[in-house]
């Protein structure tokens, strides 16, 4: 009887795409900063060449608290919403 050798489990990164009003880059860039401060597990960037200023959080722990990181943005002058 052969034995395989076991793979090692692949953890899924987690996307959420938000809606935002950041339209500077500078201040994208201080906001990506404050997110990964704030939210170590997030991988955060900005595409703010999108008619959406988008923002992309990813993860890979499976779980984005969307509503913590809008609260969070909305502390700093920002809107943000989940697309």
């Amino acid at each position: 009887m052969m034995l395989s050798a076991c793979k090692p489990m692949t953890v899924m990164e987690i996307i959420e795409i938000f809606k935002t009003n950041i339209t500077d880059p500078i201040y994208a860039k201080q906001l990506t900063v404050e997110i990964h401060r704030n939210f170590n597990h997030y991988k955060a960037n900005f595409d703010l060449l999108d008619c959406d200023n988008i923002l992309r959080i990813a993860s890979k722990t499976g779980f984005i608290d969307a509503f913590h990181l809008i609260t969070f943005l909305e502390r700093k002058g920002c809107i943000a919403e989940i697309l």
